[in-house]
């Protein structure tokens, strides 16, 4: 033990656990970031607390570690607000936010309300410092939490609206638990039996198929998939969080399926026989609403996390444990397979992938004035270094992105919100701060970027050189066929007030801000642009000139193209 202030202890542990970046609105443990400073910590104050939390969340996401955002109680809500994405993605965030003191409940003290519920549906874990001496063991066990088992957000409210408790001296026990200072603390191995009746049954199959998930990612397991589908002959489709995890020219990759999705993977998944989930939830986006696979198709799943075992599917097996543990014992248990096997299904699987390349060649290579979006995603994959990263939107970006991005270098990686309009750009910048090395671009719309546009000031300010390329068609465009079925099937009156935005130029807002702009308005200036902003090495903000009509067709089904579930998954 020893005697030190809360504040001090705080500093001292974020080190301890290799935080590297805070993201914070303040005025907010004041005292702590004042000891911080000749700490090897970044202290990057932003223009809003859910922008906090989205830094956070793309700098865990990225590196593996816990991301931290902090701010006072007023602005707990909108904190709350941001961990909602971190929760849908199982995202290590540790929210810390200020809390009313005995002294002041219920006596309509400024700025407060009791709002330690708001985090409960959003968070791991949600706990409360009451007293300084409480701060060292909730602390540990906000970091233990985020980063055990699956992965996810916990809030850790500090009591004291802006965390002045933490400035009392006391006797505190100076340990952080650094096993926990990035996910996933712990590695389990699996049954070996259920290794072996999972394989039993791939063996046996005929049209076998890999769903690999974000879990893959989280676990650094890209190399022990690749291993384990080249061995056992399996074609791969890869969820939205694990796009990069195989490269796309793989000849077992057929893309990423469910509601935002290349066709090939729909169909390869709806022609197989057995699918097997590895690290991925089984929920409505990978499915298409539980589509792919039907509910009649056997499946297996793996994931580490044993409430997520057949949430969604009767599992014929299900293996409890890390993805990259795994993934090594599957590899090892397996037997050398005949490349004769499954090749009639690799066959039909290459076939499906080289139609959907074949009707889509003529979107990604158009010159078509104004630009469309699957030009750009072209244009970004062929401009992408071989250790880029992409952080996307949702929505059309989500969309644009997962079919048309090109991924094929071990060391790329790929990012995307999970549903919230507007994290890509902040969690770019949180990306960025994890991976300073790494270039990192940030595909949004116009809708999207409006979201947090204030942060250009940040990363000008923090030099945080993310690349933002902005498809800029003046509209929230995907709404457009929902605004026409809601009319009866055609707009009247004043109806585009509900999806236009006026011109804008937003390479000129950048400029304002002091961060460099590029406008394109024609196709065959996407690459020069895109090398440029690249090569700058500081935050640039690219304005593409986009086709208000270029609209993604809704994902394929057996008897159509979906609207009904694009309707629901659309953002």
């Amino acid at each position: 033990m020893a005697k030190m202030t809360g504040a001090k202890y705080f500093a001292d542990a974020m080190v301890d656990y290799g935080v590297s970046h805070i993201f914070f609105v303040p005025a907010f443990m004041l005292k702590s970031f004042a000891e911080m400073e000749d700490l090897p910590i970044a202290r990057v104050m932003t223009h809003g607390e859910k922008s906090a939390a989205y830094m956070a969340d793309g700098y865990a996401r990225a590196s593996g570690k816990p991301g931290v955002c902090m701010a006072q109680m007023i602005g707990a809500s909108n904190l709350a607000a941001g961990l909602r994405d971190a929760y849908m993605a199982g995202s290590p965030v540790i929210a810390i936010t200020g809390g009313p003191t005995p002294v002041s409940r219920h006596r309509h003290a400024y700025q407060e309300v009791d709002d330690i519920t708001q985090f409960t549906c959003l968070t791991k874990s949600n706990l409360s410092v009451d007293t300084v001496g409480r701060l060292p063991d909730l602390l540990r066990q906000s970091f233990r939490m985020a980063t055990s088992g699956s992965p996810g957000p916990v809030h850790l409210r500090i009591q004291s609206h802006l965390g002045q408790i933490t400035e009392a001296e006391v006797e505190l026990n100076p340990l952080a638990e650094k096993m926990y200072s990035k996910a996933p603390a712990f590695r389990p191995a699996p049954n070996t039996n259920d290794v072996k009746a999972a394989l039993d049954l791939l063996l046996k199959a005929q049209r076998p198929i890999v769903i690999a998930g974000g879990g893959v990612m989280r676990s650094e397991a890209q190399k022990e998939l690749l291993q384990f589908i080249e061995k056992m002959k399996i074609p791969v489709a890869t969820s939205l969080n694990s796009k990069s995890a195989v490269a796309d020219h793989h000849p077992l990759n057929v893309g990423v399926p469910g509601s935002y999705s290349r066709d090939c993977a729909n169909r390869a998944v709806h022609e197989a026989d057995l699918i097997f989930f590895i690290g991925s939830h089984t929920g409505g986006q990978v499915t298409n609403n539980w589509m792919f696979p039907s509910a009649d198709k056997p499946v297996i799943q793996l994931d580490i996390d044993p409430a997520e075992l057949g949430r969604n599917y009767p599992n014929i097996v299900s293996i409890l444990g890390d993805a990259k543990v795994s993934l090594q014992t599957l590899f090892q248990m397996a037997p050398d397979r005949p490349s004769s096997d499954l090749s009639a299904w690799r066959a039909r699987v290459q076939e499906m992938v080289k139609e959907w390349r074949t009707e889509n060649d003529k979107l990604s290579t158009s010159n078509a004035s104004p630009i469309i979006p699957p030009r750009i995603c072209r244009e970004i994959s062929n401009a992408l270094p071989e250790n880029g990263v992409v952080v996307s939107d949702t929505g059309h970006a989500g969309i644009w992105t997962s079919r048309f991005i090109e991924l094929n270098h071990p060391e790329q990686r790929y990012f995307r919100t999970s549903g919230s309009l507007g994290w890509a750009f902040p969690a770019s910048l949180g990306v960025k701060c994890a991976l300073p090395d790494q270039p990192v671009v940030c595909f949004t719309g116009d809708g999207g970027f409006y979201y947090h546009i204030g942060e250009l000031e940040t990363a000008k300010r923090h030099n945080i050189n993310t690349v933002v390329v902005v498809n800029n068609n003046s509209a929230l465009n995907q709404e457009i066929r929902l605004n026409d079925s809601a009319y009866g099937g055609k707009q009247r009156g004043r109806s585009e007030e509900m999806w236009r935005f006026p011109e804008l130029n937003f390479a000129d807002v950048a400029k304002s801000f002091g961060v460099a702009g590029i406008r394109v308005e024609k196709a065959e200036d996407l690459r020069g642009a895109l090398d440029e902003a690249i090569a700058m090495n500081k935050p640039v903000v690219v304005d593409v000139a986009t086709d208000m009509y270029a609209i993604a067709e809704h994902p394929w089904t057996a008897t159509g193209r979906d609207f009904h579930s694009y309707q629901k998954t659309g953002a």
